[in-house]
């Protein structure tokens, strides 16, 4: 169960980073998208989905006691041999903004998550990305910035309702826009219930979404 009660202290130095870097990708980009609407998001999700579980075997690799998780000094030695050259702060930052349930541990979906974050921020080297694991890697993480920008209707590196509003009266026009729907895939994301999406947030619900969860429960059980 995820955890929705602890201090916003811990994710507001990261979280403005990456809404500050949204900013900057959304004022780079040549304005054409390959998002036109939900739908059209949606049939991503099997290519995002094959993109991010050849992740698996690099967190299962750095994984040493086996226990489904990865602590911080596993998680040390992982960006150290991928050659991500961070900070002490700034590790103890991406821990504590991906250790979403507290667990003092990096779950599999929490992994995906922070290297996506280390991508966007620190811009890893071609060698690094190739380690992680996929060569197709760096396309999807691209691919889901995409979507976040196509979502993030007035550019200014947050997702809120009227964003999602707006972009779903695009995607159905004749149709009055679903409110429970909106409300309901709002609520997904809006883990500190802010009235804010960031970037972080964000690529949690859609990992949720694409069924990467799902399919890590189904492969315990087995």
């Amino acid at each position: 169960m995820l955890c929705h009660c602890g201090s916003q202290n811990k994710y507001a130095r990261l979280d403005a980073k990456l809404e500050k870097k949204m900013i900057e990708v959304k004022k780079s980009s040549s304005g054409h998208s390959n998002f036109k609407s939900i739908d059209s998001v949606i049939l991503r999700f099997p290519q995002f989905k094959d993109g991010l579980k050849n992740i698996k075997s690099v967190f299962e690799q750095y994984d040493e006691d086996s226990n489904g998780t990865i602590d911080r000094e596993e998680l040390k030695k992982c960006l150290e041999e991928l050659q991500l050259h961070l900070k002490e702060e700034e590790i103890e930052d991406l821990f504590k903004s991906c250790d979403i349930d507290g667990s003092e541990g990096i779950q599999f979906n929490e992994f995906i998550v922070l290297l996506c974050l280390i991508y966007l921020l620190t811009t890893p080297s071609s060698s690094s990305m190739s380690k992680m694991g996929s060569p197709q890697l760096k396309a999807t993480f691209d691919a889901i910035v995409e979507v976040f920008l196509f979502l993030d209707k007035n550019g200014d590196g947050r997702l809120n309702k009227k964003d999602m509003v707006k972009t779903l009266n695009e995607s159905y026009p004749r149709e009055k826009s679903p409110a429970h729907v909106t409300r309901t895939r709002f609520e997904e994301m809006d883990w500190d219930r802010n009235g804010k999406v960031s970037f972080r947030e964000f690529l949690f619900a859609l990992i949720s979404w694409i069924g990467i969860d799902n399919d890590e429960e189904i492969a315990e059980m087995e």
